[in-house]
């Protein structure tokens, strides 16, 4: 890892992209994005491993191409992201669809041509089993191969914050256990055979609850779903952002998976294959924000020092929205990195609190999970200078308030491994934010 920032992101190419691309810009490092797909590829199990990725987290197509070149599959979250996914070169055979949505009118005709084509739809309640039973048996009957998941809740969650957690009594993913028997028997009745067993139970959450999770889907495979050859057990590896933070151990929970899987082999002869779907873990330490100081302020005596981003909010919403904590790089016009939160060696540090432009008063990249400002101990920094948001990759561009206060959205950079930059999406227009309004 570089010591000044990570990856193969330097101070040089933090300056390198605010002139060449201006500032805001989000920054992808290829080399990293690359090794998480490998780390995730190779993780144990013991019949057989798919791994896709939640392209929520980050939806840019060349993002997309670099993990689909390493041979992950993409886990869409609307039938729109589906659409991404294939426009991106992706085949629906790499797909599966997990949504709340239920597909209706020209959106169910898209759904069920991508079904036909290989792309495995994600039952996540009883009416949208009730609207997928006619296709996919007469698809059946025809000979076309539909593949067709559910979504199970077992009951237990866990995830960094309550709104993370999609898997106890507060979250209204997949089906609940009580209602397993009454779905899975009309599911047979009406010639409809489940192929993957599903859970996810929140996002960056304990890593032991997941781990404890494997047994219970595990059991749902064997008591509910005979026909089932794999169990999906979701993604939701923690990853560590902060210095104070632990990731999630993948190879151990790989073990613990594979023993798991092995031990119903044994007991029933069948053997299961396994899959994950992380998009945080792949994506989230790849990704950087590379903004500029615009104004220093103060609230007075006991009050805040604030430095003023030309990015806040509209760029990233994840503190706003979790209280989510980012590390920061304070680095000179001339490329010299002033302050590192992974170094502790760096003198003249002091408390600052970090905004931006909006016109709202969570718009602020230091905030606790109670929603107050905070200030965070940093380099002390002044108009012009570079503040690079880390841990940017994931869950910032793609649920961006693009169009708030009209900023425009930032424009997406790749480093690539060789070093050099690659423009992949640009920045937004004014002309394109207000292309659909329409006068009297």
């Amino acid at each position: 890892m570089n010591p000044d920032l990570a990856g193969l992101l330097t101070p040089e190419t933090v300056i390198e992209v605010a002139q060449t691309f201006g500032t805001p810009a989000y920054v992808y490092d290829e080399c990293t994005l690359r090794e998480k797909c490998r780390a995730l590829l190779a993780m144990p199990n013991a019949f057989g491993l798919h791994v896709g990725f939640a392209m929520k987290a980050n939806s840019s197509r060349a993002v997309l191409q670099i993990i689909a070149s390493e041979g992950l599959g993409i886990d869409a979250s609307s039938l729109n992201e589906a659409r991404r996914a294939v426009s991106a070169g992706i085949a629906p055979k790499r797909i599966m669809l997990t949504t709340q949505d239920v597909p209706l009118g020209e959106d169910r005709a898209e759904l069920e041509r991508l079904m036909s084509q290989g792309m495995i739809y994600n039952i996540c309640s009883k009416r949208q089993l009730e609207l997928i039973a006619p296709f996919a048996k007469l698809a059946t009957a025809n000979s076309v191969d539909v593949k067709l998941s559910m979504r199970v809740s077992t009951g237990v969650g866990t995830g960094e914050s309550a709104t993370r957690n999609t898997g106890d009594k507060y979250s209204s993913f997949g089906i609940a256990l009580d209602q397993l028997p009454n779905i899975t028997q009309f599911a047979r009745e009406n010639g409809v055979t489940i192929r993957q067993v599903h859970c996810h139970i929140g996002s960056g959450g304990d890593p032991e609850l997941w781990r404890a999770n494997i047994d219970r889907i595990l059991a749902v495979a064997e008591k509910h779903f005979p026909d089932a050859t794999t169990v999906n057990l979701g993604g939701g590896f923690k990853e560590a952002r902060m210095p104070d933070e632990t990731p999630a151990d993948i190879v151990d929970l790989g073990l613990t998976a594979k023993a798991a899987f092995e031990k119903l082999a044994e007991r029933t002869g069948r053997r299961l294959s396994m899959a994950v779907e992380p998009g945080t873990y792949i994506v989230a330490n790849a990704g950087h924000i590379v903004t500029t100081v615009l104004d220093k302020k103060s609230s007075g005596p006991g009050g805040f020092d604030f430095l003023v981003l030309d990015a806040g909010m509209e760029t990233s919403t994840r503190p706003l929205l979790y209280g989510s904590r980012h590390p920061f790089y304070v680095v000179a016009p001339t490329g010299k990195l002033l302050s590192n939160e992974f170094q502790s060696n760096v003198s003249q540090l002091m408390p600052q609190v970090l905004v931006g432009r909006c016109c709202e008063s969570g718009d602020c990249q230091t905030i606790d999970d109670q929603g107050m400002p905070v200030p965070r101990t940093m380099a002390a920094a002044n108009p012009g200078d570079f503040i690079v948001i880390g841990g940017a990759g994931a869950y910032c561009s793609s649920m961006s308030l693009t169009g708030y206060n009209s900023y425009r959205q930032a424009p997406e950079v790749l480093l690539r491994l060789d070093g050099k930059l690659q423009l992949i999406r640009k920045r937004q227009t004014l002309e394109q934010l207000t292309q659909n309004e329409q006068s009297l």
